[in-house]
């Protein structure tokens, strides 16, 4: 199958501040999320008929040799492995190697030709395409 976007995360220099923004303006709820005091909290979504897109918001960190900025989107792939050998063969750059969330999947962030940051993610429960 197809790549598609199956998660977004924003990342904020002032974590509780961008909590508060986005929840004002998109009345978002969030769960607290990952190791105790990680700055990091999924968004409560469900777009109705088994349509679903994950959103995180987080403290912001460094995949480059500058911060994270923008939102970062990560694609849901059959095989992470796959796409980081592609990434490579293909003039980007590997800025995460392989990491795997327990219960989530494997994980990868890579730069294209160009800088802009993207995750790959194998998903053991992947969400619905959307």
């Amino acid at each position: 199958m197809p790549a598609y976007p199956a998660h977004v995360a924003f990342n904020f220099d002032d974590y509780e501040r961008g909590r508060e923004f986005y929840a004002a303006v998109f009345d978002w709820t969030f769960d607290d999320w990952g190791p105790p005091g990680s700055a990091f909290s999924k968004v409560n979504l469900d777009h109705g008929a088994g349509r679903r897109m994950i959103a995180a918001v987080q403290q912001r960190r460094n995949l480059l040799d500058v911060a994270t900025n923008g939102p970062e989107v990560t694609f849901a792939v059959d095989d992470v492995d796959d796409v980081a050998r592609r990434v490579e063969a293909n003039g980007g750059r590997i800025l995460m190697p392989k990491a795997t969330i327990p219960s989530v999947g494997d994980l990868v962030f890579f730069a294209d030709p160009f800088d802009n940051i993207v995750g790959a993610m194998q998903f053991v429960d992947p969400p619905e395409a959307v």
